[in-house]
């Protein structure tokens, strides 16, 4: 699997990630061990987890995941070959959330020894703090870059303005930047007005930011736990409409020019995409990462990029209906 470097960081990654919101609670230790497997037997480097993960699933309280692949890296000895993205922000048992100096530095220090590390390689911001200072937040979290105890910062989930203030101070303060931005983006676009909560859509304005600036992009939920693909998964209700209409026959039309799955077509449009996204994917079974992973054999040509990318546009429609 091919590499990539995080912003204008000298930390390398592979260029598929793999979410583990579910590993160690829905998906039992034995088989996440075996996930986790898989996926770095197809050259996979990059595993994204957070602090909170999964204290919303019934019988958990947070740290079950980070637990599970700090378990899994100690009894492969592969630390040193594994880049490890987790987060803090959300509020779980034992933790109140934010990002005060405080919650940051108690918070790394958990999710260090939960992990079995004494570094985290990829540290975000998983959610704004308004009440914070951002002074405090960025300051606090170079403390840690300086420690040795992370090696670059994300942001997850913040707004571009955010963003670019939190840069702008760094940069004058001297202080770590966010190299790294995950938010949530998938093939279909949102809707007017479409709400995802806590979660903040990728923007064509966030692209051009992070393109202008040498920032990575990171997407997640990029396949809609199955929406493309399941008669019982109906589209949600912030994509659906005559556009994803649009864009799902030109996905299935790619599909049938180049025999790969729709999944893959899509994971495949978004990593050539300019900038380029990089995908983290799921699977709760080897054929399901295996599938995602094939994507990386998959190049699109200019033309179904276009097909792709412009599919449910206004004047794409006007011309086809003329």
């Amino acid at each position: 699997m091919d590499q990539l470097s995080l912003g204008k960081s000298s930390v390398a990654v592979s260029t598929l990630c793999y979410g583990t919101d579910l590993i160690g609670s829905r998906i039992g230790e034995k088989d996440s061990h075996a996930l986790l497997d898989v996926f770095a037997d197809a050259g996979g480097t990059f595993i994204d987890t957070g602090n909170f993960y999964a204290s919303w699933y019934p019988g958990c309280v947070g740290g079950e995941s980070e637990s599970t692949i700090g378990r899994w890296m100690a009894s492969r000895r592969n630390r040193h070959a594994t880049v490890i993205s987790t987060k803090l922000g959300f509020d779980y048992p034992g933790c109140d959330g934010g990002l005060s100096a405080t919650e940051i530095a108690r918070e790394c220090e958990k999710s260090l020894q939960r992990l079995k590390t004494d570094y985290i390689d990829v540290y975000y911001a998983h959610r704004d703090d308004f009440d914070t200072p951002l002074e405090e937040t960025m300051e606090a979290f170079d403390r840690l870059i300086q420690a040795g105890k992370v090696r670059v910062l994300g942001a997850s989930n913040l707004w571009l303005w955010r963003v670019a203030e939190a840069n702008m101070l760094s940069d004058l303060q001297g202080l770590t930047p966010y190299s790294v931005v995950e938010q949530r983006y998938t093939y279909f676009r949102p809707r007017h007005g479409a709400d995802f909560g806590p979660q903040i859509f990728i923007t064509e304005d966030m692209k051009r930011y992070c393109a202008h600036h040498g920032i990575t992009l990171v997407a997640y939920s990029i396949l809609l736990q199955g929406a493309y693909t399941r008669d019982d998964k109906p589209v949600p209700a912030q994509f659906a409409s005559p556009e994803a209409d649009d864009r799902m026959e030109a996905l299935k039309s790619v599909a049938q020019e180049t025999g790969a799955t729709l999944n893959q077509v899509i994971i495949a449009w978004m990593r050539q995409s300019d900038p380029q996204v990089l995908p983290i994917i799921g699977g709760s079974n080897k054929q399901q990462i295996l599938e995602n992973v094939g994507a990386l054999q998959l190049t699109l040509s200019e033309a179904q990029m276009e097909q792709l990318t412009r599919a449910g546009d206004p004047d794409v429609k006007k011309a086809w209906l003329r």
